[in-house]
């Protein structure tokens, strides 16, 4: 299948599985997963309709970015505190901020720079040590630490699900995330909103969606294997 196809079979699933859930499809944003695809590619899936990209690197944006319309871009992948300043150069919004160090970093290179910047705060749900993230049973209390923090507007949390053969054994994380965004929602924290649940791939993405996800990341299921 084309790349086109991908994203139209992509979308019909998005739609179906938000139905399901009683939600309008409207409210789910597709993000186009690009590591290691190049611009020609990418574009097709642009023009198929996707308006938001996601890339894992720094280097990987800078090289690919400057070729791409006007889409959001969107850092998805760990992001280490001394690529912070590039980072918010390339994209409209970081979904990976995994620790305060690094959301202290996003604040102090944001307002050096003059501009207030837009994250998810990632929550390690799965409870695998490969994972990074803030810890479930700590994160309401830390973004309450950091909604104070100049230059960052916290949108909302995403996690990286477990993994696993069946999507369904995966929506425990997807249902500790929500939990999460209530508990937030509930401590009415001035300054930080929870418009966004960034959770699920292209393994996972419609359980996700059930679930409540407003980000989807998928990139196999449109480009295929990443070679």
């Amino acid at each position: 299948m084309s790349v086109r196809d991908n994203v139209l079979e992509v979308r019909d699933r998005v739609s179906a599985a938000a139905e399901r859930a009683l939600r309008d499809p409207s409210d789910v944003l597709l993000v186009a997963v690009t590591k290691t695809v190049e611009v020609p590619r990418i574009l097709e899936c642009i023009e198929a309709g996707v308006t938001a990209v996601g890339e894992n690197r720094i280097q990987e944006a800078e090289r690919k970015f400057g070729d791409l319309p006007a889409v959001e871009r969107h850092m998805i992948g760990h992001l280490q505190r001394n690529k912070v300043a590039r980072a918010l150069e390339l994209f409209d919004m970081i979904q990976s901020v995994d620790s305060p160090r690094l959301a202290r970093e996003v604040s102090r290179r944001a307002m050096s720079a003059g501009r207030t910047a837009d994250v998810l705060i990632e929550v390690n749900t799965s409870g695998e040590e490969s994972k990074y993230g803030f810890h479930p049973d700590e994160a309401v209390d830390e973004i309450g630490e950091l909604a104070d923090l100049g230059g960052l507007r916290i949108r909302g949390l995403m996690t990286v699900g477990a993994f696993e053969a069946d999507p369904d054994d995966v929506r425990p994380s997807f249902r500790a995330l929500r939990a999460i965004r209530d508990a937030v929602e509930e401590a009415v924290i001035p300054g930080v909103s929870m418009d966004h649940l960034s959770m699920g791939m292209t393994n996972d993405y419609e359980v996700a969606i059930e679930e409540g996800a407003t980000i989807v990341r998928v990139g196999r299921a449109i480009f295929g294997e990443r070679q």
